[in-house]
């Protein structure tokens, strides 16, 4: 097998590629917000993509014998070393922020987001090759259906067993390397949000370590059918994440109304059906939301422009 370590980079290079991991740790923290996304648009997928797939059988059966140089030339280690540590470096640093700002702004918090995924929408749709047509739209129409879907259904009590913190990891990081589908939010719906966030806050090693399993397992596997459907479905496959993008907003839109709740195994009550509404006046938070809304859509816009020399898809 060929070395994906194909680009030398210097120093500065590794400082913006560890900052554009710590923004894709930051979206993954957030339910609604989806880490491939921010990958997508900082012209990062691609090598993040061909790098997960170059590990195989064969490389971790090196690392266990110790072949550490055989191991190192088969794969992206200097990549995935600084994206997977500005990832790390953002998840627990900024988990119990994030849980505050959503428990006590989450109008603010969830207007930046809505900015970010909107602008995101814009980027990522201009990155299909042979223009918009039939086939695109009926893809792109088909995503948006979908994640609207989705993301409107209740979230559900599960167990918290290890099995099942597997299952999650499994599950959603798939979601999470995907532009358009938070893993995150694949989480709160089934019932491990959280759980996780809780055993982050409180470095609890064997959940952790668990879920970062089944996370490995199913990032390598999914990679591999990720880098076949772009490789010959890649206009259709942009469509496809442009509409869970753009489904996805119901999600993240900062003003709801909430219908019922119920009690969680914890007590707390947690909202179970909500609607989207508008603001019904011209606020001071109104009007700092929309700010902050304004702030995270012309940040994707500026990450898209410094992404431009390096054209992902």
């Amino acid at each position: 097998m060929a070395s994906t370590e194909q680009t030398e980079r210097g120093l500065k290079e590794y400082v913006l590629l560890g900052l554009k991991g710590f923004c894709m740790g930051a979206a993954d923290v957030v339910p609604g917000v989806s880490g491939g996304t921010i990958a997508f648009i900082t012209g990062i997928y691609q090598e993040l993509n061909e790098s997960i797939k170059s590990i195989e059988v064969q490389l971790v059966r090196q690392v266990l014998r110790f072949q550490w140089k055989a191991a190192l030339s088969q794969v992206g280690w200097s990549f995935l070393a600084t994206v997977l540590g500005g990832i790390l470096v953002a998840i627990f640093s900024l988990a119990k922020g994030i849980t505050w700002m959503l428990d006590n702004h989450p109008i603010l918090t969830w207007a930046f987001f809505f900015g970010l995924v909107l602008a995101s929408v814009l980027t990522v749709s201009k990155r299909v090759n042979a223009g918009w047509g039939g086939l695109t739209y009926v893809a792109s129409g088909g995503g948006a259906v979908a994640a609207y879907l989705l993301v409107g259904l209740v979230p559900v009590e599960t167990p918290n067993a290890l099995w099942f913190v597997f299952l999650s990891g499994l599950i959603a990081i798939c979601a999470m390397i995907l532009p358009g589908i938070s893993g995150s939010f694949l989480l709160v719906l089934m019932g491990k949000y959280q759980f996780l966030l809780a055993a982050v806050n409180n470095r609890e090693g064997l959940v952790l370590g668990t879920f970062s399993l089944g996370a490995a397992i199913g990032i390598m596997s999914f990679a591999r059918v990720l880098s076949w459907v772009f490789r010959r479905y890649h206009d259709l496959a942009i469509a496809l994440l442009t509409g869970l993008m753009v489904g996805s907003l119901r999600k993240v839109w900062p003003w709801k109304e909430t219908l019922t709740t119920m009690l969680n195994r914890h007590g707390k009550e947690i909202p179970v059906l909500q609607v989207n509404i508008f603001p019904k006046s011209m606020t001071g938070e109104v009007a700092l939301a929309v700010a902050l809304g304004g702030l995270g859509f012309v940040l994707v816009l500026a990450l898209d422009r410094l992404a431009a020399s390096k054209p992902e898809a």
